[in-house]
């Protein structure tokens, strides 16, 4: 029977505010055309959302160096400008809150997210997200992606819940389904354009109460 909840943020409660997506105008920015996206995911989200840095300036100096370019001061401008544009612009989906107010009553409702330490928070804070979450995981402060098992386990124990417990609810079938099966765990993705195969799937979060019934 499931107890909690686990929500990835970016692109399951909250949509980017901008298009295409930040993570993949990082990617264009750095001319990376050649590099298949997933190995391009992983190595970005290792240097970018596992520790923090005093500034997006130093922490997109760090991407640079883990993919070997020598970044110029135009290309750092275009990255923070972008990035800092989508944290302004970000919001929840439509059915965000009325979702987690619903699921609130039932259920513990973890956020885990593989996330930079400059725009999570302040778009938490901005809508009032924190009231729906028993505890929050960011992959800055713990220094761990979604992909490590420790990432959930860690918060099973700070909970004091079992596996059979939980299930992961995300967009990402590389860091939240795969993440989630590798700590043990089911998962439900998220998929609004509705184009992946995935045995427990959800185009809109309105789906996820029946979908745990």
């Amino acid at each position: 029977m499931v107890k909690v909840i686990f929500f990835d943020f970016w692109g399951t409660l909250v949509e980017n505010g901008i298009f295409p997506s930040p993570v993949r105008q990082v990617k264009s920015i750095l001319n990376l055309y050649r590099t298949p996206f997933p190995l391009f995911i992983v190595k970005f989200e290792e240097a970018f959302m596992t520790r923090e840095y005093n500034d997006l300036y130093e922490a997109f100096s760090a991407v640079c160096e883990a993919f070997n370019i020598r970044p110029t001061p135009v290309m750092l401008d275009r990255l923070v400008g972008m990035w800092n544009k989508n944290k302004l612009l970000a919001k929840p989906y439509p059915e965000t809150l009325k979702v987690l107010q619903t699921l609130k009553k039932k259920y513990k409702i973890v956020l885990i997210s593989n996330t930079d330490c400059f725009s999570i928070k302040s778009v938490v804070e901005k809508f009032e997200l924190d009231k729906y979450f028993d505890l929050m995981v960011f992959s800055y402060d713990t220094g761990m992606l979604k992909s490590n098992p420790k990432a959930f386990e860690n918060a099973l124990k700070k909970l004091k819940l079992k596996k059979e417990d939980v299930i992961m609810v995300g967009d990402s079938m590389e860091s939240d389904i795969q993440g989630a099966k590798n700590a043990g765990i089911d998962a439900v993705l998220i998929d609004r354009r509705d184009r992946r195969e995935f045995e427990n799937k959800i185009v809109t979060l309105d789906e996820l109460e029946k979908l745990l019934k």
